[in-house]
């Protein structure tokens, strides 16, 4: 028999023993991680019936799915607004502040402009502003979700996160090209 017990709709935060909240301490989930692990992997029940190795599974797959969940700050945000019934509406909701929109634009062409001239020093530089704006962003996010419990401003920040990872995951594939 598992030693967690059976209930798979408890939420990530209590699998993991932690406060539902935007901040957690990022030790302290890799430490239950790890527990967790331990405690139900595949392999400790490989000589058990089917029951208790599909159950285990089972388990293991919720851990696994709960960690990425709450080490990424992004996805630990939407989830969080996700426990207090907010749907981000990342997909359908577009609309962000004319400032965001515009340097997201000039970050855009900056980008571009980097790609075409191989400029690794620029593209070094946006990356570090990129990062920097993402920090920021989590900052606020902690104030909305953890102090102030201000889900609707969340809401716009997780979707301006969203700009801002992709933007990222676009800076990284140019320093691939760059160096490849």
């Amino acid at each position: 028999m598992l030693p967690i017990g059976t209930d798979f709709q408890q939420d990530f935060f209590s699998l993991f023993n932690l406060p539902a909240r935007f901040q957690i301490d990022s030790t302290a989930l890799e430490q239950s991680y790890l527990a967790l692990q331990a405690q139900v992997h595949p392999d400790k029940f490989a000589h058990l019936p089917e029951s208790e190795r599909r159950l285990s599974m089972q388990w293991t797959t919720r851990v696994n799915e709960g960690y990425q969940t709450l080490r990424s700050p992004l996805n630990r945000a939407r989830y969080l607004l996700s426990l207090h019934g907010v749907d981000t509406q990342e997909d359908s909701n577009t609309a962000m502040p004319v400032d965001f929109l515009m340097q997201q634009m000039e970050w855009r062409e900056a980008l571009d402009e980097t790609r075409q001239t191989k400029n690794i020093a620029a593209l070094g530089e946006m990356e570090q502003r990129a990062q920097h704006e993402m920090r920021f962003l989590q900052q606020q996010l902690a104030v909305d979700l953890d102090d102030r419990h201000d889900y609707a401003a969340a809401s716009g920040i997780v979707r301006k996160l969203k700009f801002l990872e992709k933007l990222a995951e676009e800076i990284g594939s140019a320093f691939d090209e760059l160096d490849s």
